[in-house]
C-alpha cells in the first residue's frame, strides 16, 4: 500500500500547509542535482525527466478513483491487519555469528543481514519502529525491535533497493554510517545519502545490467525489477533495482521491491540456477497490481529465476497494504507446493545456513 500511504502523506501536508516542517524534515532527502543530475540522465531508463520501467507499469489500477481508493484504505478499520501479540523472534547476535559461514537474517520486513564470502552485508535496514517522514506515521508491530546500531557489526557492504521509507531509513543509516564500509545502489540514491552526510567516495551507483566487484570474492550485479521511487512530491528521480550477490560458492538473490514481469525470466537466463531467492511477498492489492506481485506470482517468479530456495520477505512489520498481517505467509506456503524450490520460513532474527540444504523452519505465522 506505499503508493496510497505515500501520497495521502503528501496530500495531508500540502492541504494543511505544512511547508516548514516538509522543508526542514531531513528525511526526506534529495534528489540527484547538477553533475549528479547529469550522470543519471545519462542511463537509457531515464526518460523525459523520470526513470522508466522496462513496460508501462501503471501505479493505480483500482476502479475507485485513487483519492476514493486513499479515504478507504485510512478509514476503514480491517480485522488481523496486525498480529494480536509480537511475532516469534530468535534473538541472534549478529556481531557473534562466524563470518566465513554463509548466513541469511532476516530482520523484519525487507531488512536483511548477510554474510557471505566473509563479508558482512546489509540489505534496506530499516531500525526505526516506523516506515514514514515522521514517526507517528506507519507504526511498526509491536516487539520488531530486536536490533539497534549499536549492537550490529561493522558492515561491510550496504545495499539500498529504493529509496521509499520502508527501504530507506534516514535514522537508521545516520545511526549506522560510522560502521558503513561501502554502498551499493541503484542511480541516483547515493543523492540522499550524501545529504545526510555519507561519504561520498564509498558510494557506488549503478545502472541496470551494471556490476560492482567488493573485494575478493563477492560480485554485486544490479539488475531490473518493476516499480517505481520517491520520498516527496516527485516521483522516479532515482531508480529501484534487484540485485544478484555472486561469489565461488552460491549466487543469492534478493528481489527488491517489483510487481510481476519479463526480467524474471530474463534474470533466470542470464545467470543460471540461484542458491537462495530472497522474494518481495506482502503489501499487494488488486488496486496496484503491477508494482508489488501477489504471493501466487512470488512462487512463479522464483521458478523462473531458477531458485533452489526461497526466502520471502516485505511482509511483518509494517501494515502498508489491505491484507491481513498473515495473508502473505498462507498463500505463498500454498503456491510453493508442488514447485522446484525449498520454501525456507524463519523467524525474525533466525539464522538461514545457506550450504545447508536440508535445514527446516516451521510455519510459524500458525
Amino acid at each position: 500500500m506505499k503508493p496510497l500511504i505515500f501520497s495521502v502523506v503528501m496530500v495531508m501536508l500540502v492541504a494543511s500547509a505544512a511547508s516548514l516542517p516538509f522543508v526542514l524534515n531531513a528525511g526526506f532527502g534529495k534528489a540527484p542535482q547538477g553533475e549528479q543530475l547529469t550522470e543519471v540522465e545519462k542511463s537509457p531508463h531515464y526518460r523525459d525527466g523520470k526513470f522508466q520501467n522496462m513496460l508501462p507499469t501503471p501505479g493505480f489500477t483500482g476502479k475507485k478513483n485513487m483519492l476514493a481508493a486513499w479515504w478507504d484504505f485510512l478509514v476503514t478499520k480491517r480485522e488481523n491487519a496486525r498480529p494480536q501479540q509480537p511475532l516469534p523472534m530468535v534473538q541472534t547476535d549478529l556481531a557473534s555469528l562466524p563470518v566465513e559461514q554463509d548466513t541469511l537474517v532476516w530482520m523484519g520486513h525487507s531488512s536483511w543481514y548477510l554474510q557471505l564470502a566473509s563479508k558482512r552485508i546489509l540489505i534496506d535496514p530499516v531500525l526505526s519502529d516506523y516506515a514514514a517522514p515522521f514517526p507517528f506515521l506507519n507504526k511498526a508491530f509491536a516487539g520488531n525491535d530486536a536490533w539497534t546500531a549499536q549492537s550490529l557489526p561493522e558492515i561491510d557492504l550496504l545495499i539500498i533497493s529504493h529509496d521509499h521509507y520502508d527501504h530507506l531509513d534516514y535514522a537508521t543509516i545516520k545511526a549506522m554510517m560510522p560502521k558503513i564500509k561501502q554502498v551499493v545502489t541503484p542511480l541516483g540514491v547515493g543523492s540522499h545519502l550524501r545529504y545526510w552526510g555519507m561519504n561520498p567516495q564509498i558510494i557506488r551507483e549503478a545502472d541496470w545490467q551494471q556490476n560492482v566487484a567488493i573485494g575478493d570474492g563477492l560480485t554485486v550485479h544490479v539488475l531490473p525489477s518493476r516499480h517505481f521511487s520517491g520520498r516527496g512530491l516527485k516521483r522516479n528521480q532515482t531508480l529501484w533495482a534487484s540485485f544478484m550477490f555472486v561469489t565461488d560458492q552460491r549466487k543469492v538473490y534478493y528481489s527488491g521491491d517489483t510487481g510481476y514481469g519479463p526480467h524474471f525470466k530474463a534474470i533466470g537466463e542470464q545467470f543460471g540456477p540461484v542458491d537462495i531467492a530472497i522474494m518481495e511477498n506482502g503489501q499487494y492489492d488488486e488496486d496496484w497490481k503491477y508494482i508489488h506481485m501477489m504471493p501466487e506470482q512470488a512462487a512463479q517468479a522464483a521458478e523462473e529465476i531458477n531458485a533452489r530456495a526461497v526466502l520471502p520477505g516485505h511482509a511483518g512489520r509494517f501494515v502498508l497494504a489491505k491484507h491481513t498481517w498473515d495473508d502473505p505467509y498462507k498463500r505463498l506456503a500454498a503456491a510453493s507446493r508442488g514447485k522446484n524450490f525449498r520454501l525456507l520460513t524463519p523467524m525474525l532474527g533466525e539464522p538461514v545456513l545457506a550450504a545447508n540444504d536440508t535445514q527446516e523452519f516451521r510455519a510459524w505465522w500458525e
